[in-house]
């Protein structure tokens, strides 16, 4: 019977990396929580004090450790805490999906002109969407977490998007994830011009809203587009 000889000093420095990756995963996971509590409240004061919610729903999700260490792989970094903090901003993200285009524009203002929110990058992809038809509003925000050792800002990446766009989304997903990558030409023609029906829907089921409800159509002024 072999015997196989423990090496406890290496048994222990992997168990101390192993903590501190889930210490440094812990920090994007209370910075995603600050934002759910954020969005949380504009939804409950929405819903108590003007009789209207503007939010179907809000998923969240932090990248897993195999997610990290390919993107890490991706961009060619150092594998160090400080440099993946650094250069990879969406670790913890969160996505809301709003009823209509308007509200998309109004919740980002609401959540981004907060005193304790910093805006670090922007992507308008409805004002200017993805050449696949791909739509949705994409920011960096970076929030304050305090721990016992002092503050932290971590950033959060924050998508907003109508159903229409979601439903689009999910399915383009789904079928990018079935033919790794290398879609066939009628499909990518059907899914651009699924985009344009989902466009024209969410500008139709707007304009039934403001009818039903009186409402007049308000000018919205997009967030500046700030590249990474």
């Amino acid at each position: 019977m072999t015997t196989v000889s423990v090496d406890e000093q290496a048994i222990s420095e992997a168990k101390e990396l192993r903590d501190q990756f889930q210490r440094f995963l812990r920090e994007y996971e209370f910075g995603m929580r600050e934002v759910e509590t954020k969005i949380s409240i504009l939804r409950d004061e929405f819903t108590h004090n003007h009789a209207y919610n503007p939010i179907e729903h809000v998923k969240s999700r932090i990248k897993s450790p195999d997610s990290i260490v390919e993107k890490v792989a991706r961009k060619g970094i150092e594998p160090d805490f400080d440099t993946i903090r650094a250069e990879v901003t969406d670790i913890a993200g969160v996505r809301v999906t709003c009823s209509f285009v308007a509200d998309v524009y109004r919740l980002f203002d609401l959540l981004t002109q907060q005193d304790d929110v910093t805006v670090r990058v922007v992507k308008d992809y409805i004002a200017d969407p993805k050449p696949n038809g791909y739509k949705s509003l994409h920011t960096i925000i970076e929030v304050p977490v305090f721990l016992s050792t002092g503050p932290i800002a971590v950033p959060v990446e924050v998508q907003f998007r109508t159903i229409a766009m979601d439903f689009w989304a999910s399915l383009e997903h789904k079928i990018h994830y079935k033919f790794q990558g290398q879609i066939p030409g009628h499909l990518v023609d059907s899914l651009t011009d699924a985009a344009d029906a989902a466009s024209e829907l969410d500008l139709r089921m707007e304009r039934l809203h403001r009818e039903a409800h009186g409402v007049r159509p308000r000018e919205l002024a997009p967030p500046r587009v700030i590249a990474v």
